[in-house]
């Protein structure tokens, strides 16, 4: 028989929830005891995966996103997507804006990075995951990225939380330095709570004695996480240990203990880099992460997310380019391959805005009930139109900060 779950929002009711479960076609009533109610299995027992420009996060695939600390010029961004293409990474990650401890560090290219990641997400298919660091960054991050990424110092800047659960696109959640579980899922809730449930959490590493790391990477959250949240979590080796010796070894243990993919910073000249360059790892050991990867997640039944296919759009006047230069390339023992990454680098690409398509409305808000009246739904105009996605609930709707769930018969 079709049941149909409905989330109530708001306090704890006065009234008594049997009131409710006397109403026909009710077969049952919930009460949610965990302070965070969208991000709980209580809300949503089933796996949430999160679509970021095509591919998948969560479920029974696992990702590799790779890509600099930060963007720093089109040649740099360029060279190190072409080797996370082939290397068999999905997402490609770079920091356009850059939160520094130092007022003197390197801040980030801002807009220009923008459109650095803009452009090499359509010359290589690889979607795109950045940070926005404030409100006025993260309507440009919407409007260029894929992905926009919350880092660990705006984990509880809860007014850019609330503005990421009011954008359209997925919002990749890293843990805070400090922050406890239960405080990564309330950040998760916040953004929810607003109506974005394209949530991925991110453990990043937290700050402990130990002198030996940057940071220690928490992977027993990992399992903690599965078992209490539907969202899809990554680890970051890459911050979570500051040492680029360490990156491969942790993330072989991520995917050991469940994760749904790592998220690890590349650069081919990490002696020159802007911004964390200790940490990076080079384009080869980036090959052999992905393999290893792979290998580890066969073992647990999981297999590496297929990545895009990579399509360069070429013109009619192209082809004798491509031609003389497959011409050329015999002669000099150039691949078509190589062919093709010269014409990519010598002809201006033009940025093209992906904005991703606004889902059909699938999730109802309930505000609260009366025992003197049927439940009231409440769908604000501002969300039902630009803000609702489709859920991968089966036979579910859930609403913002549940406080009780109703299975309708």
């Amino acid at each position: 028989a079709h049941r149909t779950a409905i989330g109530v929002t708001g306090a704890s009711p006065s009234k008594d929830p049997a009131t409710v479960e006397n109403f026909p076609g009710v077969k049952e009533v919930i009460v949610v005891t965990q302070p965070y109610k969208l991000v709980s299995r209580e809300a949503k027992p089933d796996d949430t995966i999160v679509s970021v420009g095509g591919v998948d996060v969560g479920g029974k695939g696992v990702i590799v996103v790779g890509g600099p600390c930060a963007v720093e010029t089109l040649d740099q961004t360029r060279t190190i997507a072409e080797r996370i293409k082939r290397g068999g990474g999905q997402l490609f990650r770079g920091g356009a804006y850059k939160p520094r401890t130092s007022p003197y560090s390197f801040q980030g290219l801002g807009e220009p990075g923008l459109e650095i990641l803009a452009r090499v997400r359509e010359e290589f298919d690889l979607p795109i995951v950045t940070e926005a660091i404030d409100e006025e960054s993260l309507k440009l991050v919407e409007q260029y990225a894929d992905c926009i990424q919350i880092g660990a110092r705006n984990k509880q800047n809860f007014s850019l939380l609330k503005m990421a659960g009011r954008a359209r696109k997925p919002v990749l959640l890293k843990r805070g330095m400090s922050a406890t579980l239960e405080e990564l899922l309330l950040s998760a809730e916040y953004i929810m709570s607003e109506g974005n449930y394209k949530v991925i959490l991110c453990e990043r590493g937290v700050r402990t004695f130990a002198d030996h790391t940057r940071n220690t990477v928490d992977l027993s959250v990992v399992p903690a996480i599965k078992r209490i949240s539907h969202l899809p979590i990554l680890v970051d080796p890459s911050h979570g240990t500051g040492k680029r010796n360490k990156v491969l070894p942790m993330s072989r243990a991520a995917i050991a203990v469940g994760a749904d993919g790592v998220l690890v910073e590349v650069h081919h000249k990490p002696e020159e880099a802007l911004s964390d360059g200790p940490q990076a790892i080079l384009p080869d050991t980036f090959d052999q992460l992905v393999r290893e990867v792979d290998a580890i997640a066969g073992v647990l039944g999981r297999s590496l997310q297929p990545a895009l296919a990579a399509s360069y759009r070429v013109s009619h006047s192209d082809h004798a380019t491509i031609a003389t230069m497959e011409n050329r390339g015999s002669a000099s023992e150039e691949s078509p391959e190589t062919s093709l990454r010269l014409l990519a680098s010598s002809r201006p690409r033009p940025f093209v805005n992906r904005r991703h398509a606004v889902s059909p409305l699938m999730r109802t808000v309930v505000s609260g009930f009366s025992p003197s009246s049927t439940l009231r739904s409440h769908c604000p105009a501002s969300r039902t139109s630009e803000h609702s996605v489709t859920s991968r609930m089966s036979n579910e709707i859930a609403v913002p900060s549940a406080a009780l769930a109703f299975r309708y018969a």
